[in-house]
């Protein structure tokens, strides 16, 4: 341990002649040792100084070492905890392992077999801190800040780099909070266009007045208050790229104009008597299924056709399951950022809680959550308790989701075979035994 700081233990035990012998044992292998044999003043000590890593015995008076466990983790989420556990008591140990111990130990033992015990503790640590901070450097150093470990969303990319090759009008379709926008963007900024304005018009968010002007220009005294001439997003956005955003909502009067716009190259100001030439590229999207909105008539199937000649579909994050975990790593990152706070990263239960829940914001929804929990979370490990979404071992939430059409089936199946993982303490056989399947079965269930 030279040129390093010595790592601190706490080892506590009933027996103050064990405490004695690992405390000397220890501190001769270059730990600096606190030994104690109250466990209340023990998780005392723990609430007011830091500890590298805590050993504890499991069978002491007054409070067992899991008691123990439960209290330090509730207290500090991310602490290191290593069981002393007599040989009859290894199921406990298990157990108290899947509660959240690095590790257990059986008595009798060799002091070199705790000293491996405690680096390899140590070892673990180092490789999550590492992970975490390899995910924060990888993923903001990625310019179009988009997450594609899904082979879903790999084919995504690769048909809008595609795109950005290209100069034709692209569809982006999806639900609300996938990350249409960003693929938007990503496809501007990776075509020979990157150098000029992206302009982003969100239809939606305009009164049904005000689309018109704000898509096409306006001349002074074209109406009241039309005080001054402006001019609309597609000349705005010059030679650069325009992203009309949720386009589904531009009222069926505007639809026919913006198709004279795009067959025509040139763009007519409110007010005005003569065209103007556009040179911008058009990227559209829309979380509403346009094929719905020409059933009903609400959409123009010409404006459709011409509006339809890249189709860019973003899969929900429900579809994706393996873009959880680095997105909420990015997000975790981002937060932490703006709200000037430090975290060793998301615990494995509440990783699995995220993984687990169907997301029917998306993306988004998953940001807005992370967000949360980084601000209101008292301790350096975000646990499954800070996120603020439904738990999906209730197998009636689950039902909702899926009555709402949030919750596809095989979602729902994968989260019940983990919850009877969970039940049989991750014991795979018993599991497999319990569904009446097999165990290769129960591999493909968990991977989806």
């Amino acid at each position: 341990m030279t040129g390093q700081a010595k790592k601190r233990l706490l080892v506590l035990d009933d027996d103050a002649g064990v405490v004695d012998f690992l405390c000397e044992s220890l501190t001769e292998r270059g730990f600096e040792v606190t030994g104690l044999t109250s466990p209340r003043e023990a998780l005392l000590r723990i609430k007011t100084e830091a500890f590298d890593l805590v050993i504890t015995d499991v069978e002491m008076p007054h409070m067992r070492g899991t008691e123990l466990l439960a209290a330090i983790l509730a207290e500090k989420p991310s602490q290191l905890v290593l069981l002393i556990t007599a040989f009859g008591s290894i199921d406990l140990a298990v157990s108290t392992v899947q509660s959240g111990a690095c590790d257990f130990i059986a008595k009798p033992f060799k002091i070199e077999a705790l000293v491996a015990a405690i680096e390899h503790a140590f070892h673990n640590r180092q490789i999550r801190r590492e992970i975490v901070r390899v995910r924060k450097t990888s993923s903001l150093e990625t310019p179009e800040q988009i997450i594609a470990d899904s082979s879903a969303m790999r084919r995504v990319l690769e048909t809008a780099r595609k795109a950005a090759g290209a100069d034709s009008i692209t569809l982006i379709t999806g639900e609300t909070g996938t990350g249409k926008g960003a693929i938007a963007r990503l496809i501007h900024d990776s075509g020979a266009r990157r150098a000029q304005p992206f302009y982003h018009l969100n239809c939606a968010s305009l009164p049904p007045t005000l689309v018109e002007s704000e898509m096409f220009g306006v001349r002074r005294g074209a109406f009241t208050d039309a005080r001054e001439d402006r001019a609309g997003a597609f000349v705005a956005a010059g030679d650069g790229t325009l992203f009309l955003d949720e386009v589904g909502e531009i009222p069926p009067e505007i639809q026919a104009k913006l198709l004279h716009v795009l067959e025509n190259g040139r763009v007519r100001p409110l007010g005005s008597t003569a065209d103007v030439a556009i040179k911008a590229r058009l990227i559209a999207a829309t979380n509403r299924p346009l094929e719905a909105l020409l059933a009903e008539g609400r959409f123009r199937q010409d404006l459709y056709y011409r509006l339809n000649i890249i189709r860019i579909e973003v899969p929900p994050l429900r579809e994706r399951s393996e873009d959880i975990v680095p997105l909420a790593d990015l997000f975790l990152n981002r937060a932490c950022e703006r709200q000037g706070r430090s975290f060793i990263g998301v615990s494995a239960a509440a990783m699995r809680r995220l993984q687990a829940y169907p997301w029917p914001g998306n993306a988004r929804e998953l940001a807005n959550v992370i967000e949360r929990a980084v601000v209101l979370a008292d301790h350096d490990t975000l646990v499954a308790e800070d996120f603020d979404i439904p738990k999906n071992d209730d197998v009636g939430a689950l039902l909702a989701h899926a009555a709402d059409g949030k919750a596809p089936l095989e979602e729902i199946e994968r989260a019940y075979v983990r919850r009877v993982l969970e039940e049989h303490g991750g014991n795979k056989t018993g599991a497999a035994r319990s569904l009446g399947i097999n165990r290769r079965t129960l591999y493909r269930k968990l991977k989806g």
